[in-house]
């Protein structure tokens, strides 16, 4: 009987993977028609992007003006966005009413906090107590004195003067840096057991919450001047810097109480079996977890509050938005309806950048401190 069995000898070469499972071909069956529903969702994504996409490139690229010294081009019919009004009038659009020649003050406080803020955010780098000292305690002293000028030869610059993006970035950081902290207080304050702290506390919370942002902008502007004393002007941009702050940190309260409550019962009886005080275990066991968990909604509440700066200008205050729609109200040497728009989609870029660039790295801490279900 003739043996006819057979042993390999050698490795078999290894054959690359199928062309419908790698590659672009692989991603878009496994993202895109990887079922009858994704398919037709597929091709209606497509269909809309085939009727949205070409007017919308024409008008911001194609059909725009992208140079001239007046809004003549932007009133032709054919003519798309009018971009050079945004670089004719730019400057206005950071700086505000600020005097030309102390534009570099404006620069410095921009580029300073650019440097101090990125190693504060970026984890692995040391000396983080030292960065956060220049950053929330030096940082705000150069800014003030920088753009208020008033001493070391440095020309006084009420705030009225201020506007623009610079006014947007002041309330926006002022707001995001003071509500965190004021808002973990008032959630530790709302779980406390003593009865004064905890109804002071949520006494706190629901007040600043029953009430739009508009109203308490309208209410720091008239009320906040009322509790101090006679002949003391209080600033309208200070304001509504308190407004914002103690509105904002009403909201991040309940975020953080969210996360306090999503700890389970045996985190505090481990804290308290440890014989760790109050404080120590509340900064070194249950605040980081529950901090942890809630990080995309205290992002969530830094990103509406970077959005909602734009509501100053109903008392008065020339924030980004508010220059935008003014000068493309009120400069007749670019009157046209598509400086306006084009104004507008200017200053939801600027918003989108800052907005996005936030959510972003909420995601890149998400993932850094994902470490609960690692194997």
């Amino acid at each position: 009987m003739t043996d006819i069995s057979y042993v390999r000898t050698e490795m078999a070469e290894s054959q690359p993977a199928p062309i419908t499972s790698v590659g672009v071909v692989g991603w878009m069956r496994e993202n895109l028609f990887s079922s009858v529903g994704n398919t037709i969702m597929t091709i209606i994504g497509v269909l809309f992007l085939i009727w949205a996409v070409p007017p919308l490139l024409n008008f911001m690229i194609f059909d725009a003006v992208w140079v001239a010294e007046n809004g003549e081009l932007c009133r032709l019919e054919e003519a798309g966005a009018c971009w050079a009004f945004i670089w004719d009038r730019l400057d206005f659009f950071i700086y505000g009413f600020f005097p030309a020649d102390g534009h570099w003050r404006i620069n410095t406080c921009f580029v300073v906090g650019a440097v101090l803020l990125v190693p504060l955010l970026w984890p692995d780098l040391p000396f983080k107590m030292l960065n956060a000292i220049l950053f929330f305690v030096a940082f705000p002293i150069m800014v003030y004195i920088l753009l208020n000028g008033g001493m070391f030869g440095l020309e006084a610059v009420p705030t009225e003067k201020w506007g623009g993006l610079t006014v947007t970035l002041i309330i926006g950081l002022v707001g995001i840096v003071t509500s965190l902290p004021i808002g973990i207080v008032l959630a530790l304050g709302r779980q406390s057991k003593l009865p004064v702290v905890k109804a002071v506390c949520i006494a706190f919370i629901e007040l600043w919450r029953a009430v739009p942002l508009i109203t308490v902008l309208f209410m720091a502007s008239v009320m906040l001047p009322l509790f101090v004393p006679s002949g003391v002007s209080v600033d309208k941009l200070l304001r509504a810097l308190v407004g914002v702050a103690l509105f904002s940190s009403a909201y991040m309260a309940e975020v953080v109480r969210g996360g306090l409550q999503a700890l389970p019962r045996g985190q505090y009886e481990a804290a308290d079996a440890l014989g760790l005080s109050y404080w120590k275990s509340m900064s070194l066991i249950i605040l980081p977890q529950a901090l942890k968990h809630v990080i995309p909604g205290i992002v969530n509440s830094f990103i509406a509050l970077f959005k909602d700066t734009s509501l100053v200008a109903i008392v008065g205050i020339f924030d980004l938005l508010h220059t935008v729609k003014t000068t493309a109200g009120s400069d007749l040497n670019w009157a046209s309806d598509k400086t306006s728009t084009t104004g507008y989609i200017f200053a939801a870029i600027v918003f989108w950048i800052f907005c996005f660039g936030m959510s972003r790295y909420s995601i890149f801490m998400e993932r850094r401190l994902d470490t609960g279900h690692k194997s």
